[in-house]
């Protein structure tokens, strides 16, 4: 099942219409005329068919990558054992960002379809039992470094999500959630001041990424030792970078790109005034209007990996918004973000696995950053 047949159309205008556009030249009048005509915007329809997508995955089980390290034969046990809540949707971090897909989408639409049946199941899967569980997963010897920090930035930002929703079963959710969110916080802290040099990939290690949603959980909630160590370590990992080199962007498998990750980062810790500044030195022909980006292009998407740059077309996109958002000037790149969403918009909701797991999420924050 495709969002809306609209929908597969802009993408094949934009599929024939941008196959030449590089970063080397702009994109056509027509190309750019289409985006705004049929400007995609998260409306109720919209959630009700993104919402499928976690609630199909949450409760799926296998196929599964546990990713963890054994150091005995009892360690051995089934994602449902091991993960009482976060078991489902292929692996623990895209079941996290599954369980703040529903949430958000209740949040901000609370008119959506089965709304009570879904709260319920919410509160069975995230009760305190089973988070007290999944926090002990941490305590094992070999697991203190498990899913960081892209896990660890995902689970920060549904416990944010609870925190700012007005709802009595939010709150109870909330408040459930807490033991795990303070072995993340707790391994935030422990981590950040050892870790000498940032991870510049394009994939789940990503250190910009997983330093803006904690970002983003401090501020919300006020936890000033995090956020002002967030701070300090992106200043000293990011400020004297220069000219980075999007054209290289992107890697065969990547699903965050390095340079607009880092971008992110800067403009939530640096003054606007600063962060101009160093954006014109880091990465100066994003303020030029003729600027362009071209999508990922995916050959199979039916290979987990190559699928990935379905979920790179989004994060660039809440990248690019955040960008304009920060500085009006570069307003520009609102329709570069646009384009990318247009170009994968398409394919996200449908019967393959291999992305139906974890693409709706970075739809949501990509639609959810246009304003």
């Amino acid at each position: 099942m495709k969002l809306h047949n609209y929908f597969v159309l802009a993408c094949i205008i934009l599929a024939i219409g941008c196959d030449a556009p590089t970063a080397e030249g702009p994109v056509s009048d027509e190309v750019t005329a289409s985006v705004k005509e049929s400007k995609i915007t998260l409306d109720l329809d919209q959630a009700e068919n993104l919402i499928t997508m976690p609630l199909n995955c949450i409760g799926v089980e296998y196929p599964n990558k546990l990713g963890q390290t054994l150091s005995a034969a009892t360690d051995l046990g089934s994602p449902g054992e091991l993960h009482p809540t976060f078991y489902g949707c292929f692996d623990w971090h895209s079941a996290v960002h599954g369980h703040w897909s529903i949430v958000y989408l209740l949040k901000h639409f609370p008119e959506i379809a089965d709304r009570d049946q879904i709260l319920q199941q919410l509160q069975d899967r995230m009760s305190a039992e089973k988070i007290l569980q999944e926090a002990a997963y941490f305590d094992a010897k070999h697991n203190s470094s498990y899913e960081r920090t892209y896990g660890w930035a995902w689970l920060l930002k549904l416990s944010e999500e609870l925190y700012t929703w007005d709802d009595p079963i939010a709150q109870e959710l909330h408040e459930n959630l807490q033991p795990l969110v303070d072995k993340i916080i707790n391994g935030y802290l422990g981590y950040l001041p050892k870790l000498n040099y940032p991870i510049r990939v394009g994939t789940h290690t990503n250190t910009a990424f997983g330093l803006s949603f904690a970002y983003d959980y401090a501020e919300t909630v006020g936890l000033e030792s995090l956020k002002k160590l967030i701070s300090e370590r992106a200043k000293e990992f990011y400020q004297a970078d220069r000219d980075c080199p999007i054209g290289w962007e992107p890697s065969g498998h990547d699903f965050l790109s390095p340079c607009l990750e880092e971008i992110d980062i800067m403009r939530r810790v640096l003054e606007p005034e600063d962060f101009r500044s160093w954006l014109s030195e880091f990465m100066p022909t994003l303020s030029d209007p003729a600027f362009t980006l071209a999508p990922g292009i995916v050959s199979d998407r039916t290979d987990g990996h190559l699928v990935h740059l379905d979920g790179l077309n989004f994060s660039r996109a809440w990248c690019l918004y955040g960008i304009a958002h920060t500085l009006p000037t570069y307003g520009h790149l609102r329709t570069i973000a646009d384009e990318h969403i247009h170009h994968s918009i398409g394919e996200v909701v449908g019967d393959d696995y291999e992305g139906g797991h974890w693409l709706g999420s970075f739809a949501i924050y990509a639609l959810h950053s246009q304003n």
